[in-house]
């Protein structure tokens, strides 16, 4: 089967996909397709809501869906390092052993990551790197595919711990989830009211997602579209030549190179679920707000001017 073969096969997948994830999810359209196209790129995604709007039943059925393992970690206060990567035990033999924790599967739901202290935060930095834990000096790694789903509440609710830095710029995406519409709200109530939850049929398997990330990663791009991210990054850097005024008014930081990366490896898989084979310049900025929202700072000034992450980033198009 030639490439073109795949990602038609792949696209065809994909819309019959989205159908079976409707029968349980009602509207967030965009949230599904950007939390796709991280399991298609294989990267991990931030969903930012408040209580309520189903994140969690939204990355469980996802992971049905796609026929992974999915394991989820509920964030607390107290949950330590250990109970999310795993310990050693001393077994019957005398000799320690090491005891997995759930970070062990394909997809985890990382709910309300920011109710936990960064310490505990830490734990997941390895693993969502490098793909595999070191306890004890000694290197566990993880099977592909593997994907850290995270939830989180606002920041501004009592009760939360900021993610660092070096920990969200491994998120791909930060999306942010939206109270539904009047009409959604209402098929939500009919829906989970009747006492029937319907059944979610697998449409892949690990080996297909591995097959489909390594086709994404060999679709071309023009030098144009990769200068055009390229450029959109250095632009939200306050320092950098390119930064427009508005930008040096209202950002502290901008983002890193690990963005331009993102904003390319994203647009690939973008064009093809919207049925193209390379992506273009609107591609990028399809998906731009959401891969470079959590990786600048803004300031006082424009906190105190009321102007939000999306208004600096859409300033930039």
């Amino acid at each position: 089967m030639s490439d073109v073969e795949a990602l038609k096969k792949l696209i065809n997948k994909y819309h019959t996909l989205k159908q079976e994830i409707a029968k349980r999810i009602v509207g967030q359209t965009e949230a599904i397709d950007y939390l796709l196209i991280s399991i298609l790129t294989g990267k991990h995604s931030l969903l930012i809501g408040v209580p309520g709007l189903a994140k969690t039943l939204l990355v469980n059925t996802i992971a049905e869906a796609v026929g992974l393992d999915f394991k989820r970690i509920q964030f607390t206060p107290d949950l330590m390092p250990s109970d999310i990567i795993g310990s050693e035990i001393l077994g019957e033999n005398r000799q320690f052993k090491f005891l997995k924790g759930p970070i062990f599967s394909n997809i985890i739901l990382a709910d309300e990551i920011n109710r936990t202290p960064p310490k505990t935060q830490a734990a997941l930095l390895e693993a969502m790197q490098e793909h595999s834990v070191t306890v004890a000096g000694v290197r566990h790694f993880i099977t592909k595919p593997f994907f850290v789903l995270a939830t989180q509440n606002p920041i501004e609710q009592e009760g939360t711990y900021p993610l660092p830095e070096a920990q969200l710029d491994r998120f791909i995406f930060s999306i942010v989830l939206d109270y539904p519409t009047f009409e959604e709200e209402i098929d939500i109530v009919k829906s989970t009211t009747k006492g029937v939850q319907k059944e979610i049929k697998p449409l892949f398997n690990s080996q297909e997602i591995l097959e489909y990330q390594h086709l994404i990663s060999k679709i071309p791009v023009a030098d144009n579209v990769v200068e055009y991210a390229v450029k959109l990054v250095s632009k939200t850097r306050p320092k950098s030549k390119k930064a427009p005024k508005k930008i040096k008014e209202y950002l502290d930081w901008g983002a890193g190179p690990r963005a331009s990366q993102n904003l390319i490896i994203a647009a690939k898989a973008y064009a093809v679920i919207k049925g193209k084979y390379s992506p273009d310049i609107e591609d990028v900025q399809a998906i731009a707000t959401s891969v470079l929202r959590h990786r600048i700072i803004r300031n006082y000034k424009a906190e105190a001017d009321g102007i939000t992450e999306e208004q600096i980033i859409k300033s930039l198009f």
